[in-house]
């Protein structure tokens, strides 16, 4: 009977779905894939870049449940309306809902984790499925769970068994790092609760209201503290409750507007509506494959891109603000979750392709965010900012909106901000005009850092030259050309630097030590290759294209694994020392298209890291997802394109895996690529034209894909290691 129940929705779900190419594209997503391993992603309902993430909460402490869910598990805690797709700190899983049969008991000497591990229930996978915008579960004691989400609503629906039907609303609930400060529920009436909850954790001061409507009258409520946290436990007489949930980061009021603006029609109506926008979104780029799981594994990646940034603004425009104080996007739709260390390298790239207007508004938040604080944001979670990773990357994402004339923003503030951020005296970067490197023995991380932070200042520079700032053009790429003071002749490699000039030692280029090595996340070998901003450049200090396609290619078959007592558990994905699993490395692979006549090399790789580091499982993802990065990686390599420098606004080729992609960049203008002998063994490129044109360079510009036009590539089981040499 439960079987015939969710298939009946699905059909329900797809039936009112929007056909592209004559498919559901839904039908191809499973939001498990990632929530095994180290993926760290969560299979609840999404709506695309929505306010609400409903998501299962298994409760359990540790690394691998930063998201709250692992697909290890086998016990829920509840149900958490905001969550973080892939990175690798735990925070939110905020305003917990639990069901349960039994009668509810709070001890003497009670915490908030023996009270919900008292609650929490067992369920099998084989009782749990998940499509995009609905998620469903059963759990062992025959309780049902359902979720959906509008744009700013969650919604909840409960079926119980005979017996006693309770929902616990959990305000004291966290997972790994958030913990709650003051929190506060009020029974309003009997189909209305509204509360707040203010936390501390990796966002140092989160505020989250709501406001919670019941279709069923509760019969019996009681609130409780357990360590001066709320809990609310609700009784119910009907075997079915729906609950529609509200938030805001402002106000109880908020909250409500939010709840009333949203669908006012019941569950099912809800989620057949979610549906058709997530066939919208993810009809953005129509692949052909015979290959259903390729499918599969090419639109959940997309799908998993669209999870965050989310939306932060309420209806009437207000959030709160860095001082906790509400501000209003005006004009605009304020966004929050910027990963920006992991997302600036392909994710907000792919976003100028199928989210030019998201990309405005993400734009114009990063802005708000520099007037708030005289800085661009480094990584910003529900109105704090983390300064988690290292860079200034908010400036090469705004860098490309600007150059490839996206968005309404205001040039100069944008310019203003870029230079003040890249100015400001953070992370050791006030180092850079006074020695030209960042001191090892004054900063942990300190080749990281540089080697980011001069990313971001090539970035300046082309902004500035766009503008007509000559001087700060001048200046910046002056400060972008500093990677070469990290660059020691003698080993071949990128290393720390102490104040004296002398290099630290000893020195292993494949030690990795997560709190206090010269790199973040990585070693020596991964981090001689973030250069993407000046590849030529660092051609000329390994001696030349070809001993740097050797060097290039003895990353990936060098058989020593990585060394460290401490090494990181993000160094993930390796093929020799090279690290897929972990992002400052997502651009290495195509650096073979700098080398004459070692192209192939780039596309032998891509076939590799397609084909072994994605899968249609729920350990399919190699490493954290952070926030779309993993995924975005594998939908541009998909149609054989990747930016290595986002602001050089250049594509360069790869190794198609789909036969026929389309992207639609706008009305009446589509990009195609076609790459009908594409396969696992045809790898490689035989040849390739644009419109028509054979191409002489492994590389197609910004401009010609936003014209519109095909791409096409005749692929080959053999390397044609003739094409795109002596074209210098």
């Amino acid at each position: 009977m439960k079987r015939t129940f969710f298939l009946s929705l699905m059909v329900a779900l797809t039936s009112c779905s929007v056909k592209e190419g004559g498919e559901h594209l839904t039908a191809f997503v499973d939001p498990f894939i990632g929530t095994g391993f180290h993926g760290h992603t969560w299979p609840g309902a999404a709506y695309p870049f929505g306010q609400i993430q409903l998501s299962p909460d298994n409760g359990t402490q540790g690394w691998d449940w930063c998201s709250g869910y692992h697909w290890s598990d086998s016990i829920i805690s509840g149900f958490g309306h905001l969550h973080l797709s892939g990175t690798g700190i735990g925070d939110l899983a905020d305003l917990l809902f639990q069901p349960t049969a039994d009668t509810v008991r709070i001890y003497e000497g009670d915490n908030n984790r023996s009270f919900t591990a008292r609650y929490a229930a067992r369920f099998k996978h084989d009782n749990e499925k998940a499509v995009p915008g609905y998620y469903t579960v059963t759990f062992d004691n025959g309780i049902r769970t359902e979720l959906t989400v509008a744009e700013r609503t969650g919604y909840h629906r409960y079926t119980f068994p005979d017996g006693q039907k309770n929902l616990i609303l959990n305000l004291g609930f966290a997972i790994n790092w958030d913990r709650p400060y003051k929190t506060s529920l009020r029974i309003e009436n009997d189909t209305v609760v509204t509360g707040m909850r203010l936390s501390t954790g990796w966002a140092k001061d989160q505020h989250l209201y709501f406001v919670a409507y019941f279709s069923s009258p509760i019969r019996g409520g009681r609130l409780y503290e357990i360590d001066n946290q709320a809990i609310g436990v609700l009784s119910f007489a009907d075997s079915k409750v729906d609950v529609k949930v509200g938030i805001s980061s402002v106000s109880v009021e908020n909250a409500i507007a939010n709840l009333s603006a949203s669908a006012s029609d019941g569950f099912d109506a809800v989620a057949q509506a979610t549906a058709q926008v997530w066939d919208k979104e993810l009809g953005k780029i129509k692949i052909d494959s015979p290959d259903a799981t390729q499918k599969k594994i090419f639109y959940t990646a997309l799908y998993h891109t669209m999870v965050a940034p989310a939306l932060f603004s309420d209806v009437n425009g207000q959030y709160k603000g860095l001082d906790g104080a509400t501000r209003t996007a005006d004009g605009y739709r304020q966004y929050t979750v910027f990963s920006l260390w992991d997302t600036y390298r392909a994710l907000h790239p792919l976003f100028t392709l199928t989210q030019p207007e998201r990309v405005n508004d993400m734009v114009k938040s990063m802005l708000d965010h520099y007037r708030q604080c005289g800085i661009l944001p480094v990584w910003e979670l529900e109105g704090n900012e983390t300064f988690c990773m290292v860079g200034n990357h908010s400036i090469t994402v705004i860098a490309e909106a600007l150059l490839k004339n996206i968005g309404n923003f205001d040039r100069e503030l944008a310019f203003e901000a870029m230079k003040a951020t890249s100015l400001y005296d953070r992370d050791g970067m006030g180092y850079h005009d006074r020695l030209g490197f960042i001191p090892a023995d004054s900063v942990k991380q300190s080749v990281a850092k540089a080697l980011e932070v001069a990313i971001d200042d090539h970035s300046v520079a082309q902004v500035a030259r766009t503008l007509g700032k000559d001087a700060d053009a001048q200046y910046f790429d002056r400060r972008a050309g500093f990677y070469r003071n990290y660059f020691d002749p003698e080993t071949g490699f990128m290393r720390g630097k102490l104040a004296d000039g002398q290099w630290t030692t000893p020195f292993d280029p494949t030690y990795s030590n997560h709190a206090g090595s010269d790199y973040t996340e990585g070693n020596g070998w991964q981090y001689l290759w973030l250069v993407p901003q000046d590849v030529s450049g660092l051609i000329n200090l390994l001696g030349g294209e070809e001993n740097f396609a050797r060097k290039l290619d003895s990353l990936f078959t060098i058989r020593q694994g990585i060394t460290g007592e401490h090494a990181s558990a993000d160094i993930t994905g390796l093929i020799g020392q090279y690290a897929h699993g972990n992002e400052p490395g997502h651009h290495t692979s195509f650096l073979f298209n700098y080398a004459d006549g070692w192209a192939w090399r780039t596309q032998e790789l891509n076939r590799q890291i397609q084909t072994e580091m994605y899968a249609a499982t729920p350990d399919g993802l190699c490493g954290n997802e952070d926030c779309g990065q993993m995924s975005a990686w594998y939908v541009l390599s998909a149609m054989g394109i990747y930016p290595v420098h986002p602001a050089d606004l250049l594509f360069q080729l790869g190794s198609p895996i789909v036969r026929r992609a389309e992207i639609t960049l706008g009305p009446g203008r589509t990009f195609t690529v076609l790459a009908p002998n594409a396969s696992t063994d045809n790898k490689y490129i035989a040849n390739v034209t644009l419109n028509g044109q054979p191409l002489t360079h492994p590389c197609i510009t910004w401009q010609q894909i936003i014209d519109g036009g095909t791409l096409e590539f005749t692929m080959s089981k053999t390397p044609n290691k003739q094409l795109f040499t002596n074209t210098k």
